[in-house]
């Protein structure tokens, strides 16, 4: 499975709770956090609802 690296850039607050603990889930607690996780079909659709909140990079 290819790893991508998961950065928060902007803050969960005023969201909507289910977006607020997506971010959790993705293990973001804090702006500016960084995950590197695998790439499944999970992980891309938590990504997805959130993507106005996070920059993902894709890595080798």
């Amino acid at each position: 499975m290819a790893k991508i690296k998961i950065t928060q850039v902007k803050s969960g607050i005023d969201r909507s709770e289910r977006q607020k603990q997506t971010l959790k889930a993705l293990g973001l607690t804090k702006l500016h956090s960084t995950k590197e996780v695998e790439a499944t079909p999970q992980i891309l659709g938590m990504v997805n609802k959130v993507s106005h909140l996070v920059k993902v990079e894709k890595l080798a």
